[in-house]
């Protein structure tokens, strides 16, 4: 129901305190805020991004392989202690070389939108009816992306990851500001 002074498009918000808006556009400050640190270092957001990534599967494999052998009647104790040795042989081979570990995640990386990109092509022809041409612009994009990483490597395997990840901070860090702004303009 709409209470009065309030308008139907943010009604989306409920439960959020319209009147802590600034607590929301200090979240978007933040994000913003280290994108920019991030864009002025990308090869250092390249690294730590890779440690993260390897100290986190170092946790996952110790967690798979640990609940592999708490489980070890379970039919799957193989394929689960494989998958655990697995991630930890790939989280610490991250965390001991993050250079190299950033260098394969970036052609991973450049392979997914490959793929990703000729998939959204093939789905655009078929679904051109429903906004193909916006599907397949996105398809082209994810290819010339990719193959813009692949001929550049392997320099780019040195800045994209932090790359990405900044813009992504960026632009989630614009959403957050501009939603507060949307709750102060509806703040009585």
């Amino acid at each position: 129901m709409t209470q009065p002074g309030h308008t139907v498009g943010v009604q989306f918000a409920g439960g959020i305190d319209r009147s802590k808006w600034w607590i929301v556009a200090l979240v978007g400050v933040a994000l913003v805020a280290v994108s920019l640190v991030m864009f002025g270092h990308l090869m250092a957001a390249t690294i730590v991004s890779t440690l993260l990534i390897g100290a986190l599967l170092i946790v996952a494999g110790v967690f798979q392989v640990a609940h592999a052998f708490a489980e070890r009647a379970w039919g799957g104790f193989a394929l689960s202690l494989l998958v655990g040795l697995l991630y930890l042989a790939t989280g610490v081979t991250l965390y001991m070389n993050p250079v190299a570990g950033s260098l394969a995640l970036t052609l991973l990386f450049a392979a997914f939108l490959l793929a990703s990109g000729v998939v959204r092509i093939v789905l655009a022809i078929r679904f051109w009816h429903v906004w193909g041409w916006l599907l397949f612009l996105s398809g082209a994009v994810g290819i010339l992306a990719g193959l813009v990483i692949m001929t550049g490597f392997p320099m780019t395997g040195l800045w994209v990851l932090g790359f990405v990840l900044a813009v992504d901070l960026f632009i989630h860090g614009l959403w957050w500001l501009g939603f507060a702004l949307m709750l102060r303009g509806t703040h009585a």
